[in-house]
Parts: structure tokens; sequence; C-alpha cells
């Protein structure tokens, strides 16, 4: 490939059991994530990314306070939010918040932002959920003003404007890195493609050939707009272990009551065998030993044309060892060979 592909690791701060099998505090949770993160730099993984939640499933509220105390701890390893819902947030304080970051970690921080598939945080923080969409469109075109301006005049609908403002602390290394999370709305794809973003998808089910529109709509609405053309990553949730069985074993017991508890409130039915055996196979999770997760992630990768791919490696309550050798098995094993098999 012409591009070196960049492979990453993600966590929701998934609240996880501990070895006589009680949930774990979610402060040792977040503490459990900064040794994962420090282990993945150890090991050469490309990206860490903590995506934010506000519902007692996920210990992460605040992902930038667990990445700064990452970036203190590690020098090498990309930082960033997987992801930042900005329609609950203010996109001044999400700037600053980041560029701070980015100036404490010598540039190697980015953010990912999306409208968000839990909607806990507009109410926790004084927004209306009918104003959803809305909020993240008008949010978004202040956030890529204050990325790409020193001095700032902007006017939304939705909030007050501004004049002339400068923001500190400005970056110090160039641009923010700044991806647009993508779920299930061409629209969602459209717009990255109209602010010149790099596009994340979110892939939560099904096969990743269904995307490949998603990819197609992209890459047409920059040529048209005369844009560069930016690039494609994939968040996706999975899990490695030495065997395909010990591996698909290990997450069926985590995952199948974590997607059972959030079905009843999507109206989704519980989670069978069958359904979860043929999304491994051929669907969203990248479950398996580290040759069955490589050529996943490898067939991915060909089919969508990527230039990033995020493995989301805690799941349900999945115990902090497993997680710990499955980020040794993705950076040992997985990562070597998706990069032979590319080459």
């Amino acid at each position: 490939m012409s591009q070196r592909l960049e492979l990453g690791l993600n966590s929701f701060g998934d609240v996880t059991a501990s070895p006589d099998g009680s949930l774990l505090p979610h402060a040792q949770v977040i503490r459990n994530i900064v040794d994962e993160a420090i282990l993945a730099d150890e090991l050469g993984v490309d990206f860490f990314g903590v995506g934010e939640h506000h519902r007692p499933e996920f210990a992460v509220s605040s992902p930038e306070m667990v990445l700064a105390v990452v970036a203190g701890r590690t020098r090498r390893i990309r930082l960033g939010s997987a992801v930042t819902v900005l329609g609950s947030d203010d996109p001044v304080r999400v700037f600053q918040r980041f560029s701070t970051l980015h100036a404490a970690s010598n540039g190697r921080v980015e953010v990912i932002l999306g409208r968000g598939a839990f909607t806990e945080s507009f109410p926790l923080f004084g927004y209306e959920l009918s104003q959803y969409g809305p909020l993240f469109e008008e949010k978004l075109d202040l956030f890529v003003a204050l990325s790409r301006q020193k001095s700032v005049t902007w006017r939304g609908k939705l909030r007050s404007p501004l004049s002339g403002q400068q923001v500190y602390p400005p970056l110090e290394h160039g641009a923010l890195r700044t991806w647009v999370a993508v779920g299930s709305t061409p629209e969602s794809v459209l717009r990255a493609a109209r602010y010149e973003l790099p596009l994340m998808l979110g892939i939560v089910g099904g096969d990743a050939a269904r995307f490949q529109p998603f990819v197609q709509i992209y890459r047409s609405a920059l040529e048209k707009l005369g844009r560069p053309m930016q690039a494609i990553g994939v968040h996706s949730t999975g899990h490695v272990a030495e065997t395909d069985a010990e591996a698909r074993e290990e997450f069926w017991a985590a995952y199948k009551p974590q997607r059972d508890r959030l079905g009843i409130e999507r109206g989704w039915p519980p989670l069978g065998r069958a359904k979860f055996d043929l999304e491994v196979d051929r669907g969203a999770l990248y479950v398996g030993s580290p040759r069955t997760v490589a050529h996943r992630i490898v067939a991915t990768v060909k089919e969508l044309g990527l230039a990033r791919f995020d493995l989301k490696y805690s799941t349900g309550a999945l115990a902090h060892p497993k997680l710990l050798r499955s980020i040794e098995l993705y950076a040992r094993e997985v990562i070597p060979l998706v990069r032979e098999l590319l080459d």
C-alpha cells in the first residue's frame, strides 16, 4: 500500500470484572485504562483512543482527563477521543482542552468528533434532544473555524457569536487532526467531505462491505468539491486470544450481557449464539486468534481502502488481565501480520 496503515486501539472504559466476578469500581477501571494505554505504547501500537459516555456501564465521561494522564506516562503513541460528543459540549472548551493536551503531549493528540450513539449527555448538560442534529452541525462548523483560524469571527443560531476572538492556547504543531465519526447516515459522510475532514466509520454490526456506498459518497463528494482525498478509518469491536475458540468464549461471556442490557432500551431481541457467530465470522466483531483477526482486518482494509483501523478491545466485563493479553497479542502478532499481508 502507498500509505502506511495505522493500527490502533480504543476503549470506552467498559466496567470490568474483578477476579471474584464482581464489577470493579469506576475509579479502578480508569486506572486500568491508563495501564492498558501504557502497554500499547510500549508495544508499538499506533493510536490509543478513549470514548465518552455518561452511563453506568462505562467509566469514562471525560476522555481528555484520562488521556492527559496517559500522555504524561507515554512517549510515542498517538492519543485521542473515540468519540467526543460535540453536540452536548461547547466547541470552544473542546478546542481548548485538546489544544492543551496537544501541547502537553508534544503534538501526539487528535480528536474524533461525533453526534453520539448514546444521548444521556444532552439532558445532563441542558440540551434538548430535539436539537440533536442541528447542535452537531453548528458546533462542528465552529470547531473547524477554531482549529483553522487564529482569530475567529463566527455566527450561528444556537449559541452566542464570536467576533475576532482568539482562543488559547493556540496550536503549537500545526493543525489538530480532526476526524468526523459516522455511524449510519450519508448526511454525516457529506458533512465530513464538506469540511475536508477524515472519516471514521463506526461499524457496530453487519459486514463492513455495507459501508462501501459511504466510502464512494465521501470520495465522490471530495472530488466534486475539488478537495484532496482524506483518510478513512474504521472503529470496530473485537478481542484477541490464543485460539479462536478461547477468544469466542471469553468475548461471548462478556458481550452478550452488555448487548442484551442495551438492547432492552433500544428494542432489540436478546442476542442468540447463531447471530453472534455470524458477526464473528463475517460481521463487525473481530474476535479470534491473532491470525484470524489479522485476516479479518486485512479484508476490511482492502474492502474500504482504509488508512486506519482501530479495535475496541474492551467490551463488557472482560477482566483487565484478559484485556492486557489481548493488547499484547494485537501488538506483537496481529499488527505485524497485517502489515506483512498488505505488503
